[in-house]
């Protein structure tokens, strides 16, 4: 990668918004480069969980509990969230990783799980050498303001309307 990181944004109610971040994980590890992928109102077993195993340089961890969006989010969610967004905010100053996902950070922002202020305060103060890439749809305008790079998924034809349920492999 150059010298200088961008700010990625992946957003709208079409799916592949995460099938996109890893997608460009995958290209930079397998360019050599560190990727750290933290996922927020996650905590189900994704099969991309399994590329650490297969991947050198590629780390991701979840910050949820079960996906809560049935639901009303509790206050573990909260917590959780908070936590993982801390943790992120440190790894993304430290530049120890050439590439950070933060993985449905928009829905988060959406269920008011932290502060909108603190993300942005993420981005205003990342290390310059590192690609930030943040996915998920309902994105803020201020997000979407302090980005680099959006692009908006738009749902057209779904099979999900057709009772299709998520697949092993393919949405999870």
């Amino acid at each position: 990668m150059d010298s200088k990181g961008y700010v990625q944004v992946y957003t709208g109610d079409g799916k592949g918004k995460t099938t996109a971040a890893l997608g460009l994980a995958l290209r930079a590890v397998c360019a050599g480069k560190k990727v750290f992928m933290g996922q927020f109102v996650k905590g189900m077993d994704y099969s991309e969980l399994k590329a650490m195993d297969y991947l050198p340089g590629f780390r991701i961890e979840q910050y949820g509990r079960d996906c809560f969006i049935c639901n009303s989010p509790k206050k573990e969610d909260v917590e959780i969230a908070k936590r993982g967004l801390r943790k992120m905010a440190g790894i993304i100053k430290s530049g120890k990783y050439d590439v950070v996902i933060m993985d449905e950070v928009n829905i988060a922002l959406h269920y008011d799980l932290f502060a909108l202020e603190e993300v942005l305060d993420i981005i205003k103060n990342k290390n310059e050498k590192i690609e930030l890439i943040i996915t998920g749809r309902y994105a803020k305008e201020e997000i979407i303001e302090a980005a680099d790079l959006v692009t908006e998924m738009k749902e057209v034809k779904h099979y999900y309307k057709q009772g299709v349920k998520s697949r092993t492999g393919i949405e999870k």
